[in-house]
């Protein structure tokens, strides 16, 4: 019954929503807005649920003396002042919780994503390397495509801007739509698995 239940509940709802998505009316409406506002409830049992046991995974670190453990309380510090600050002086405009998103959380994220531009210029300078036709082509086209989108691309030539067009227009755009095709059929397979129950990993402890 352990894993009966949470398998007969996911098979429901996955057909009833599939229901109500080709079968437009009134109750299946219903039962959807139901089911929005009590996906709202879930959801902020959700947090305490994270919360719980982003406290524990840290506090076992520390208690261990695991490697990197000095992390663990900065993670908690850090988890324990922005919620008394939002708590305590709300969230609006000049207070601490704001203070510490601007000054802290926007600035570690653009680190992060600043980090991010040199594995991108790392690994564009692996797959741009000519060592097939195929990594040939690739780089020319990138080429044709950096200098179609500056203005220095139409002072080498004015065909620079419209070759970059149609290959936005065409080929890539032929291989994002083939891409999306191929995410979507994925997408509805794992689907018709889960509420089928043959996809059963969800629930833990493999098949």
């Amino acid at each position: 019954m352990k894993r009966q239940i949470p398998l007969l509940i996911v098979m429901i709802l996955g057909f009833l929503f599939v229901a109500h998505t080709f079968i437009p009316h009134t109750i299946s409406q219903d039962f959807f807005d139901w089911f929005i506002k009590w996906s709202k409830v879930i959801g902020s049992f959700a947090i305490v649920l994270g919360v719980g046991s982003l406290l524990m995974v840290h506090s076992n670190k520390i208690k261990r003396k695991a490697p990197n453990w000095g992390y663990s309380w900065i993670v908690i510090l850090g988890l324990v002042i922005t919620s008394l600050s939002g708590f305590i002086w709300g969230i609006e405009e000049g207070t601490p919780f704001m203070w510490i998103f601007k000054s802290v959380n926007v600035p570690a994220g653009a680190t992060m994503f600043s980090l991010l531009a040199f594995y991108i210029a790392s690994a564009a300078y692996k797959a741009f390397r000519a060592r097939s036709i195929e990594a040939t082509v690739l780089l020319i086209a990138a080429i044709i495509v950096m200098l179609g989108r500056v203005s220095i691309g139409n002072a080498i030539s004015p065909w620079i801007p419209e070759i970059t067009q149609w290959i936005l227009n065409v080929p890539n755009l032929a291989a994002k739509r083939a891409i999306q095709l191929g995410v979507g059929l994925g997408m509805t397979a794992t689907s018709l698995k889960i509420i089928l129950g043959i996809e059963r990993t969800y629930l833990g402890g493999g098949k």
